[in-house]
């Protein structure tokens, strides 16, 4: 069974939908993929998949969302789990924003939307190995 996970976090269904179509037609069975729809759905899936024995490897996670901003989610991450990557995926993100993930989250990438799927996948590939 799957011990290890890939979140990805975004306000748009569309979006989640695509990530992990794409993150399993790459990945296959190698990792799980979740979703959450807004950074406080992201943290009762951290803890559930904690309790389930389950490691998030990676966070993917748009920067422009209801109630927190992706590089402050991100970096609540990084404090709390410093082994999880994290990337940001985003159409919209300023300048200080990725600056700021990049020094308190340690920022894997920032990927604009629409995103090249073969970019990501490469990122995410290379990565976690």
């Amino acid at each position: 069974m799957t011990r290890s996970a890939i979140l990805c976090v975004d306000d748009e269904a569309i979006v989640l939908s695509s990530l992990k179509e794409q993150l399993r037609r790459r990945f296959g069975d190698r990792y799980l993929y979740e979703t959450a729809a807004s950074a406080e759905e992201a943290w009762t899936l951290i803890g559930e998949l904690a309790e389930d024995g389950i490691g998030i490897l990676m966070i993917i996670s748009d920067w422009l969302m209801p109630g927190i901003k992706g590089d402050e989610f991100l970096a609540q991450v990084h404090d709390a789990h410093p082994d999880v990557l994290t990337v940001m995926l985003t159409g919209q993100a300023e300048a200080r924003a990725i600056e700021r993930a990049q020094r308190e989250a340690n920022l894997l990438a920032c990927i604009h939307k629409p995103w090249d799927e073969i970019e990501l996948l490469d990122l995410v590939g290379a990565s976690l190995g």
